[in-house]
């Protein structure tokens, strides 16, 4: 989970910050409200903390205006001021709740539980699965009441999807909830992650997978129970078109997903075909090259994860060349540009090859 601390004491934001740290939470922090709302404007969030006095723009203003925006975000008021008048105020510029200064830590992390758990799909304090079970109040994971040891951002992961158990999330996605902007890696990281949590839950004697991977999409928690036979009972006409409304908007989610997929695949082999012209004149210089290797060494990860393993395995050569001693000699240039256009046309290939409207999904 993703929280916002918006405050502008130091010390304040600093025991905060290691105590939200501590209970696996990837926090950002601002120290104005104007900064606070530009963090808002360009990050997702799962919870906001907010301090009423701030310099450039008030807390009590900034919720208002992210109210006003349609931001339904849980906001959670720190405020100095001890009297009802104020807290009326806070509550009715839409926070959701408020503690005073000083605070007790533990009252403030509870409280922040019960905010999160308000948007999630369930209520309960445990997270289930079957026989898994998180418990936020401890950040503990058990299965059959033994304890499983997970790293921060695996037990994120797993509370991600336990809380919001409907939902798709892509790699963007998951990085946006649980790695701050100052930490933010590649999509291959999420990647990684998820394999040590899967490897970890299967070691610790679950049978079956919990986490279902939407090919073209991302990520989601699998059903708790197996799913019942049809019955063979007549449907009516209105649960058909629920059910071809539905599939309706899977198959739309799944074409703007792949959509924007494309226009990044895209962009990175532009900016290494940009950096190979430029090789090709004399004319590259180290902060195209620089680019250019990141943004191959991005690709490889990306088309690896959508299983175009040609595409990834050309990304890697890419990149292994643009990593090398510069000057490049004749024979390594005229290889990178055939990588190039090698490139285009795996591309082309596997943008003809998906069908988004085909949801594969891998148990």
């Amino acid at each position: 989970m993703r929280i916002l601390l918006v405050e502008d004491d130091e010390l304040v934001a600093d025991k905060l910050v290691k105590n939200l740290i501590s209970q696996n939470y990837a926090i950002d922090v601002a120290a104005d409200g104007q900064a606070g709302w530009e963090l808002v404007d360009a990050f997702t969030y799962d919870l906001i903390l907010l301090d009423v006095n701030l310099p450039k723009l008030d807390g009590i203003t900034l919720c208002q205006r992210l109210r006003s925006q349609g931001l339904r975000i849980p906001i959670l008021l720190l405020t100095a001021h001890n009297s009802s008048s104020d807290k009326v105020m806070g509550l009715d510029a839409g926070a959701d709740d408020y503690v005073t200064k000083p605070f007790d830590v533990d009252e403030l992390l509870a409280r922040i539980r019960a905010l999160l758990r308000r948007g999630s799909s369930t209520s309960s304090p445990i997270l289930e699965w079957r026989k898994l079970h998180l418990d936020p109040s401890v950040c503990q994971v058990t299965y059959n009441g033994q304890p499983i040891p997970l790293t921060p951002k695996e037990y994120g992961l797993l509370e991600l999807f336990l809380r919001y158990s409907n939902r798709v999330f892509s790699r963007d996605l998951i990085l946006e909830h649980l790695w701050s902007f100052e930490e933010l890696p590649g999509e291959e990281t999420v990647t990684a992650h998820i394999k040590g949590l899967r490897r970890k839950l299967k070691a610790a004697g679950l049978s079956e997978d919990p986490i279902e991977t939407v090919y073209g999409i991302g990520y989601r928690l699998k059903a708790a129970e197996p799913k019942q036979p049809k019955s063979k009972s007549k449907r009516t006409k209105k649960s058909k078109q629920l059910s071809s409304d539905l599939e309706q908007q899977a198959i739309d989610t799944a074409i703007n997903v792949w959509q924007r997929v494309q226009e990044k695949f895209t962009s990175r082999v532009a900016v290494i075909e940009q950096a190979t012209t430029a090789m090709l004149r004399d004319d590259l210089d180290e902060s195209l090259r620089q680019q250019a290797q990141q943004e191959a060494h991005k690709l490889a990860g990306s088309l690896g994860m959508f299983d175009f393993d040609e595409g990834s395995n050309l990304a890697q050569e890419m990149e292994q060349l643009l990593e090398a001693q510069m000057p490049l000699q004749p024979k390594q240039r005229q290889r990178l540009a055939e990588l190039v256009a090698a490139m285009h046309q795996e591309l082309e290939r596997a943008i003809n090859q998906q069908n988004p409207q085909l949801l594969k999904i891998e148990n």
